[in-house]
């Protein structure tokens, strides 16, 4: 928590005695922030609050409850225990735990009769249990836990003292699919306690106007908004770029090159914090480290995959400054306030200037100070990415998302969640969940085959007992059909679907008794890696490296091993889209010579010898490159808008080259380039007049081409299983069992079929469709970046391969490649070779 240090104020009121009399023992005077929020919500008003990491939001949201809470009389004797006053809700278990444990701090030295507990997916069933008959005044949780408490029948007696709800990191809960759930769970307390007050608390916000709509009911015809305190200054973070004496690599995530000066840095720094944008990059970078240590450094590492009692162990020896580096995730980089963090070191390109901002700020946890932070580019193309986040966080600038439309299979989990609580009737909750801002343009036939759809599964499944959760009742109202669907809607509520996990368990050695009593859980791993592994295989994870013995049940049994060579489990989520805004600015970096000079020597000599050998795009065109190579030929465009959008726009382009005869075989994304290659000459096409650019990048491919490849596409099908889970279509979750993920699979496949064929206007495939096309495709992106380059594609035939295409061209054979063929032409070029050529 922060505070200024200055004087006490003469005058602190609205402040308590109690509380002022604490302020001036500490030598501290509140921030003017703080109390503006506290005499805010005393007057009634529902508060977003925007301020600098440091700032103290924490204790200026949670400073009115606490106020509140120590003018309250003590219950009497025989009353009923109280309901829970004061709800915070935080996208991280972790940041829970933290904020339990500063606020503890402030309770204890006032000596406040106000008790405060945490209830996360961690938490024991029987203190759930205690909860929910005897509430804390302070609940800190989840968005997941929100919704089991809202779909009890205990609902109303938990809430019926609540006064207001803290969001933590609110720009972060809002955005997704938890967000919606989110919502959903706001409208509902709102209708259990209509003078309900919120508080949101934020640091990088794009669209303030936004999460003050979320914040409170929103009406028909109107947008009200909750008050906004936007607290300006904040000492401008200090940030460099890593300008590394080793060779920049063309290519790869893993930044081995520098280890070396990392490790220095940590050296050089009390408590550094390393973050990285996927676990098996955590994995990485953590055994890197490990194999230079040689000063046996206390070093950690910290994700979302371990076990919840090594991750404890880690906050807890953060908070106690015991670690000198700790590898992370995201499940560090919101909010949380631990020990003596002088450094934040980025590992790898950060994807856009909100997310740097809020990692940035984990070191040096105060207002006033300035926060240390180096970047460190992982490829030549990361250099101009991290430089244009490194300016785009001195400006100022965010790229946080804007609040999407609400999900319709988030809100199919939530009626059912509703008629789990109590019955309802149909036009009371339609005019509840409008309430909610992400729902707040539902109309009432989309949600009235929602209610069908939970009542039926659809028209082609209506047969089918299993699906049927809900009924229509004489009286007009909707129940929960048998006990049975409330049970399995409580063991599968939440958004957050991850690919199917098995734990992973240590065992001394592989015998029967070890099998039968394994030893100590170390978190979980993906299925999929786990099927592509032989007894005696070795792998990273946890830190440690282990040798996979056998599956047992549902358990990866392991023994440690000491191998130089072992493997990285793969994670399919967590790979961050790079911003718009970043990529606009990676752009128009490229396309600046002048700006050259900020960037390391290699890097800018790299770009000046693809000015002098090909062309160097201004920032509103789309440079085109052909060029033969090996027994192939290949078109490599650039339009720096991500890895998600090239691979639609690759798949498009493909079913077009092959129309126009130009025999594709494949191609491979990243986040900056897109490379086609075939038997074809595109470029003589090209030159020929037979293919036509524009015509082949005309906006129509969203059209037919989109919904032909959709049609048949197996990322349809992957998304409609997340779909199909999340509204309870599929329980992945049975009492007594669990579904692996190849039986979810299955499943969804099997209904997919049949919807396709027998229903295609399926609520549920209208939802798939709509997530797809948001996410998985990218296509409003793809969309503008069409219009975007109409009329300004620049098209250069090249003799050979070019500078800013030897590290796309090394990317060919080193990943799945989705399209006709998982070519692997250019394995047997070596990397020199292809430099070379392009250099020359």
């Amino acid at each position: 928590m922060s505070f200024s240090r200055v004087a006490p104020a003469s005058d602190p009121a609205p402040l308590p005695p109690s509380f002022a009399d604490w302020f001036a023992k500490k030598g501290w005077a509140p921030r003017p922030h703080q109390i503006d929020l506290l005499a805010r919500v005393e007057h009634g008003a529902s508060v977003l609050l925007i301020a600098p990491t440091g700032a103290g939001k924490t204790l200026a949201g949670f400073l009115p409850s606490l106020v509140d809470l120590s003018r309250r009389q003590r219950p009497k004797p025989g009353e009923r225990p109280r309901g829970v006053h004061t709800l915070y809700i935080s996208p991280l278990k972790a940041l829970a735990v933290d904020i339990e444990r500063n606020l503890a701090t402030p309770v204890a030295e006032m000596n406040l009769p106000v008790s405060i507990e945490t209830r996360t997916g961690d938490t024991s069933q029987i203190k759930r249990q205690r909860q929910k008959l005897r509430p804390p005044d302070i609940l800190l949780t989840t968005p997941e836990q929100l919704a089991l408490l809202i779909a009890s029948k205990d609902a109303p007696t938990f809430f019926s003292d609540l006064r207001t709800v803290i969001f933590d990191e609110l720009h972060s809960l809002v955005t997704s699919k938890r967000g919606h759930l989110l919502a959903l769970g706001l409208a509902r307390l709102r209708k259990l306690r209509p003078e309900l007050q919120t508080i949101g608390l934020s640091a990088t916000v794009a669209e303030p106007n936004e999460l003050r709509q979320w914040l409170v009911a929103q009406t028909p015809g109107a947008a009200p908004r909750a008050d906004l305190i936007q607290v300006a200054g904040g000492a401008k973070p200090i940030i460099t770029i890593l300008k590394s004496q080793e060779r920049i690599p063309w290519r790869g995530h893993a930044c081995t090159y520098a280890m070396p000066e990392v490790y220095e840095a940590i050296k050089a720094h009390k408590t550094t914090l390393l973050f990285v944008n996927t676990r098996n990059q955590a994995e990485n970078l953590f055994q890197s480290l490990w194999r230079i240590n040689e000063d046996t450094l206390p070093i950690a590492l910290h994700h979302g995959s371990l076990d919840v009692g090594q991750r404890r162990r880690v906050e807890a020896a953060m908070a106690e400054n015991k670690l000198r580096a700790v590898v992370a995730t995201s499940t560090l980089d919101l909010g949380i306030d631990w020990g003596d963090v002088d450094l934040v070191v980025h590992v790898g390109a950060p994807k856009g200037a909100s997310r740097l901002a809020q990692r940035i700020g984990r070191a040096n946890h105060r207002m006033d100070e300035p926060s240390r932070a180096i970047l460190v580019p992982a490829n030549r193309f990361e250099v101009m990415e991290c430089q244009a986040a490194l300016d785009a966080n001195y400006l100022g600038a965010q790229d946080s998302p804007s609040i999407p439309q609400g999900s319709l299979d988030v809100l199919a989990q939530h009626v059912l969640g509703m008629a789990c609580a109590e019955p309802f009737r149909a036009d009371d909750l339609h005019a509840e969940v409008t309430t909610a801002l992400p729902y707040r343009d539902l109309d009432r036939a989309t949600f009235d085959r929602i209610v069908e759809f939970v009542a039926t599964g659809g028209y082609s499944l209506k047969v089918y007992e299993r699906y049927a959760k809900i009924r229509l009742t004489e009286d007009g109202t909707w129940r929960v059909t048998h006990p049975r669907a409330a049970q399995q809607y409580r063991m599968n509520a939440g958004t957050i679907i991850e690919a199917p996990m098995l734990e992973v368990r240590l065992i001394r050695r592989k015998t029967k008794s070890a099998m039968a009593r394994p030893g100590p859980a170390l978190g979980k791993v993906e299925e999929g890696f786990v099927e592509s592994l032989a007894p005696g295989d070795t792998f990273f994870f946890a830190g440690r490296v282990l040798r996979y013995e056998t599956l047992f049940e549902n358990q990866c049994l392991v023994t440690e091993a000491n191998d130089h060579d072992p493997k990285v489990p793969a994670y399919a989520g967590g790979k961050f889209p790079l911003t718009t805004f970043l990529a606009a600015e990676v752009r128009s970096m490229l396309a600046d010579p002048a700006r050259w000079g900020a960037l390391p020597d290699q890097v800018a000599e790299w770009l000046a010898i693809q000015e002098k050998k090909s062309i160097i795009p201004r920032a509103d065109e789309l440079l085109i490159e052909t060029f033969p190579n090996g027994n192939r030929f290949f078109m490599v465009a650039y339009p720096f808008e991500g890895r998600i959008a090239h691979q639609t726009l690759g798949m498009l382009l493909t079913r077009r080259l092959e129309r126009a005869r130009a025999r594709p075989l494949g191609f491979v994304a990243t986040d900056y380039a897109l490379s086609i290659w075939g038997t074809g000459d595109i470029g003589l096409m090209i030159r020929q007049g037979r293919l036509s650019l524009d015509d082949l990048f005309d906006e129509d491919m969203l059209g037919d081409d989109l919904e032909a490849w959709m049609a048949d596409s197996w990322l349809l099908k992957r998304t409609f299983r997340q779909c199909a889970v999340i509204s309870g279509l599929i329980e992945k979750h049975h009492p007594g069992q669990e579904k692996t993920g190849r039986q979810v699979t299955v499943s969804a496949d099997l209904i997919y079929d049949v919807l396709r064929v027998h229903e295609p206007d399926h609520i549920l495939l209208q939802a798939t469709w709509q997530d797809a096309a948001a996410g998985l495709l990218d296509v409003r992106r793809v969309s503008d970046l069409l219009a975007r380059i109409k009329h300004h594609i620049v098209h250069k035939d090249l003799s050979q391969v070019s500078p800013l295409a030897v590290p796309i061209m090394l990317e060919i054979g080193r990943e799945s490649i989705a399209g006709e063929a998982r070519d692997a032409v250019l394995e047997e070029v070596a990397e020199a070779d292809l430099v070379a050529a392009a250099l020359s």
